[in-house]
């Protein structure tokens, strides 16, 4: 299948283009390297063994996503693309709806407009803010606390009225847990532009030495050890999943809900130990009062990605931290920016 992914050069599309590669599909990448780097559409393409088709656009330009749509004889699209950070979307909704759903909508008018029916979404768990259960079937409650993940929540929705209005859309809806690791190569991996939001890139920088210590949310939950314990999932293995649900969908009209995680769930402090045995180096931090919003342990049940995806995650929290610690280690500062390239 020929394949636009937006937000294909970010850490989870950019590892997802590859795999589309690795089984046989032809990806074609539409990003505006907001929040990414050209450098990994550079790798990836080395990875691969083939130039992969860029476009540089921005979604929020509903004239050239038309135009992209009308001229590239697209079989799906896989929807990366939009704002992700918990912590900026409250203090600036406005960007956040604005960005996530607008380019979204532009995305879907295009689609609809030139005969393209099937879409792989990225959502999240952050859907499941409000469940008030530690293991998420795709039946509970929705809700969340923020709006990153209102965003996410309202396109499901978006999604779901669209699919009802056209019964020839095929759309798959993945709410993945809490992506980490990196390919194995050390090529390609997660690289923030500011100070990491997520647990595992800020590890990272601890042990490279780029932050001086972990702030743990939280040492006081009903949990083992104390600290939240969540799914971590690998990049490659959600990667798969991607591919799993493009794969399956001829055979799931409408639009259907699938959770990709491990179903096992990890603490905190077992992340950083396990980090410290992949590093050989000491992770310092400190237990810090809980974020408000929040849960002591969330965990993902795949079991309907198993039946009807055919896929499972085979990786396990030993691999994220090799994987990601050979990223770090490899690129200590993340990316190349094109400046640092060029005076190379």
């Amino acid at each position: 299948m020929r394949v636009l992914t937006t937000g294909g050069a970010g850490y989870i599309g950019s590892h997802t283009v590859l795999a589309l590669v690795e089984a046989g599909h032809e990806p074609v990448i539409l990003d505006n390297f907001d929040n990414s780097s050209p450098e990994a559409v550079r790798r990836v393409s080395e990875l691969a063994g083939r130039e992969i088709e860029l476009i540089e656009a921005d979604l929020l330009d509903a004239a050239a996503v038309d135009r992209i749509m009308a001229q590239g004889n697209f079989d799906a699209v896989i929807h990366f693309a939009g704002l992700k950070a918990v912590g900026e979307s409250v203090a600036q909704p406005l960007k956040y709806y604005r960005t996530n759903l607008v380019s979204t909508m532009n995305l879907l008018d295009a689609m609809q407009a030139h005969g393209v029916r099937t879409l792989v979404f990225s959502s999240s768990a952050t859907v499941y803010g409000t469940a008030g259960v530690s293991v998420c079937t795709e039946d509970v409650s929705l809700g969340t606390t923020n709006p990153y993940g209102a965003t996410k929540l309202f396109i499901e929705q978006i999604l779901d009225d669209v699919a009802v209005s056209d019964p020839s859309w095929h759309i798959a809806k993945l709410r993945y847990f809490n992506p980490v690791g990196a390919h194995s190569s050390g090529r390609i991996g997660e690289d923030p532009r500011d100070i990491p939001n997520n647990l595992m890139p800020y590890v990272s920088q601890v042990a490279v030495g780029r932050r001086e210590k972990l702030s743990v949310f939280g040492g006081d939950y009903p949990t083992a050890d104390g600290t939240g314990v969540r799914d971590f999932i690998h990049v490659v293995d959600l990667a798969a999943g991607h591919v799993a649900a493009l794969e399956a969908l001829p055979a799931h009209p409408g639009a259907r809900a699938w959770n990709l995680g491990t179903g096992e769930g990890n603490s905190v402090l077992e992340v950083v130990r396990a980090f410290e045995r992949a590093s050989g180096r000491e992770i310092p931090y400190e237990i810090v009062d809980r974020r408000p919003g929040d849960v002591a342990e969330l965990v993902a049940d795949p079991s309907r990605a198993r039946l009807e995806l055919h896929w499972k995650a085979e990786r396990g929290l030993e691999d994220v931290a090799r994987d990601g610690w050979r990223w770090q280690s490899q690129n200590p500062l993340g990316y190349p920016d094109e400046d640092t390239e060029e005076s190379a």
